[in-house]
């Protein structure tokens, strides 16, 4: 593997790009480790999987910026862009990543508001009397 892989991975309103090159197993998210950043266990699992599902935990060192969204969101805009550099670096990851279904990118997201409603679908108080 040359120098640095990059990928970017999204979920919801989070954008993660991730920067992979080889290394001990340092994740670097927003310069700060990524168990500080998200002290949800869950969520530390959701950046770890697609390593884990390589078992490459200690082959490479990851620096990721992630913006937008909440924590659910970024960890799994994490998840997904660490996949994708993954691929990047090894085609044969591939099968195995979309077997856990990391390569998919998930299309929900909030439904917007619309005008007479209280929410996207929640109408406001009706009143009979």
């Amino acid at each position: 593997m040359e120098k640095q892989k990059n990928a970017v991975g999204r979920r919801k309103e989070a954008v993660a790009r991730v920067y992979m090159s080889k290394g001990t197993g340092n994740i670097t998210v927003n310069d700060k480790d990524y168990k500080a950043y998200f002290p949800i266990m869950y969520l530390q699992n959701q950046v770890e999987l697609p390593l884990k599902t390589t078992e490459t935990v200690s082959s490479f060192d990851i620096v990721v910026t992630v913006a937008g969204g909440g924590p659910k969101g970024q960890a799994e805009a994490v998840k997904m862009a660490i996949a994708r550099a993954l691929c990047e670096v090894n085609a044969d990851y591939r099968p195995a990543l979309k077997k856990e279904g990391l390569m998919t990118r998930d299309p929900r997201s909030v439904e917007r508001k619309k005008f007479g409603k209280a929410k996207a679908r929640r109408s406001f108080q009706f009143s009979k009397r």
